[in-house]
C-alpha cells in the first residue's frame, strides 16, 4: 500500500497572528509619545522661528513708518488706523502690514499688544517717548510678582497647542484683554504659550541705526 501523504498548509495560527498583532500594539504604543512629543518639540521651534521673524517685521515697519502698527481688531489682517484706548491695544497681529504669514506653526493667529504712544501715526515717537510704557508688563506668573519686563513696548503671543482653551491662570492672563502678560516654562498638560516682546531700547536703538532718530 502507498503511505497516504497528508497535505500541509503553511501559515499563522490565529494564536500566532494575534501574538504579533499584540506585540506591534506595543510598540507602537511605546513609539507614539516619543512621535508626538518630536512632532510637539518641531512645531514650538517653528514657531520661535516665527515669533522672531514677527519681532523683526514689526523693527522693519516702525523703521519705515516711524510708528509700530496698531493691532488688527476684527482678524482681516490689516492695523486699525488708531489705538488710543487701552482695550484696542490689544487684538491680533496685523500679518497683511507686516507682509508676513498669517499662522503660527500651529495654524493660529497671534495676539499682539502695542503701547499706544508708540503707534501713533501722527505724532510719531521719539527717544524721550515714555507715556504709558511701563503698564505693559510680562510677569512669570499670572499674579505679576515678578516681572521679565514691565515697559514693553509691544508683546506678541502664541498660545500654542492648547489655543481654544486657557488651561491655567498663565495662559488666562495672557488672553484677559489687558496688559499684563505671563511667559515661563512649558508645563506638561498646562501652560505652553510663547510669548516675545520687543523693549523700548532695542526699538530706539534700531531706529537710531537706520537714521529715523533721533
Amino acid at each position: 500500500m502507498k503511505p497516504n501523504y497528508i497535505n500541509k498548509q503553511n501559515g499563522f495560527t490565529l494564536v500566532e497572528m494575534a501574538v504579533v498583532l499584540a506585540i506591534v500594539a506595543l510598540l507602537l504604543g511605546g513609539l507614539l509619545p516619543t512621535i508626538s512629543g518630536q512632532i510637539e518639540q518641531q512645531r514650538r521651534n517653528e514657531t520661535r522661528k516665527y515669533l522672531d521673524e514677527v519681532r523683526d517685521a514689526l523693527l522693519g515697519y516702525a523703521i519705515a513708518n516711524k510708528h509700530l502698527p496698531c493691532p488688527d481688531s476684527n482678524n482681516d489682517g490689516v492695523a486699525e488706523a488708531t489705538c488710543t484706548t487701552a482695550a484696542s491695544q490689544i487684538g491680533t497681529l496685523p500679518y497683511i502690514d507686516l507682509g508676513i504669514t498669517n499662522k503660527d506653526a500651529y495654524g493660529n493667529a497671534l495676539i499682539y499688544a502695542v503701547t499706544k504712544e508708540f503707534a501713533d501715526s501722527t505724532t510719531h515717537f521719539t527717544l524721550s517717548t515714555t507715556g504709558t510704557i511701563n503698564t505693559m508688563r510680562v510677569c512669570t506668573t499670572a499674579a505679576c510678582a515678578a516681572n521679565l519686563t514691565n515697559n514693553a513696548v509691544a508683546v506678541i503671543v502664541s498660545r500654542g497647542a492648547n489655543w481654544a482653551t486657557a488651561s491655567s491662570a498663565d495662559e488666562a492672563e495672557n488672553t484677559d484683554g489687558d496688559t499684563d502678560f505671563v511667559s515661563h516654562d512649558l508645563v506638561q498638560n498646562g501652560y505652553d504659550d510663547l510669548v516675545i516682546w520687543l523693549s523700548p531700547n532695542i526699538l530706539f536703538n534700531r531706529m537710531v541705526t537706520a537714521g529715523q532718530l533721533p
